[in-house]
């Protein structure tokens, strides 16, 4: 999550500037095909909620704008900066074609998000509780009949070095990772698969489904796993 109205000064070279900010030329040489999403954080990280409506469409929007320049994609998403917001600021947010927008909140549960907008994360990175929260979710692999199953990280790259405590994401990662029963996603990707499931046809008697999205979609149904592949109509 970038803002675009607080990069470094290109002539700082080293990161030298405030809370580590990188120039535009750093932010693109890391970035750019590097697998990450790029997210919008507005402009210059106000309070969103004290603004006008017409000051906060120019905070996303002009960093929205900056982001597609230096990276060439559309980004979709955002964060609130401070984590606060209200109601014309998740309009505003809609209306300038933000599909998610993550909170500080931590819900230290795994559930899908059903609110998008308002999208609280698993927990900080920071919390006490995240390798309780990590074995947890590593334990409740679902079974068939069983919900899927989110957990999501939020922190601040500059806090590890504020904290000196990398080997806390060391440890999570390790625990978490190269597991074949777990999908490694970003934000945006999440949001698509979970907008794609919704998208699924299902016939009143819901004998057959019919997948008009460009996603293939992976879901229980009858006691069993099925997959449906894009533009596929399937008989359950």
């Amino acid at each position: 999550n970038i803002n675009t109205g607080r990069m470094g000064n290109d002539d700082d070279a080293e990161i030298t500037t405030a809370k580590g900010r990188m120039c535009e030329r750093e932010l693109i040489e890391l970035f750019t095909d590097s697998n990450h999403e790029i997210a919008v954080h507005t402009l210059t990280h106000p309070h969103l909620e004290n603004l006008t409506n017409e000051q906060i469409t120019h905070e996303i929007l002009t960093d929205k704008i900056n982001i597609e320049r230096m990276f060439g994609k559309t980004p979709r998403g955002a964060a609130y900066p401070f984590g606060t917001y209200n109601d014309d600021v998740v309009n505003c947010l809609s209306a300038c074609g933000i599909a998610y927008c993550r909170t500080v909140e931590s819900t230290e549960d795994f559930d899908i998000p059903t609110d998008w907008l308002r999208l609280a994360a698993t927990c900080r990175h920071r919390d006490p509780k995240l390798m309780e929260l990590a074995h947890r979710f590593i334990e409740c692999t679902p079974k068939i009949s069983d919900e899927s199953k989110l957990f999501y990280v939020w922190g601040h790259s500059y806090e590890f070095d504020d904290d000196n405590n990398w080997e806390v994401m060391e440890e999570f990662l390790k625990a978490v990772s190269n597991r074949n029963d777990v999908w490694y996603a970003t934000n945006i990707e999440i949001y698509d698969y979970i907008s794609a499931y919704k998208n699924l046809t299902f016939s009143i008697n819901s004998n057959t489904v019919h997948n008009p999205t460009a996603t293939t979609v992976y879901f229980n149904a009858n006691g069993k796993h099925c997959v449906i592949t894009p533009g596929q109509t399937l008989e359950i």
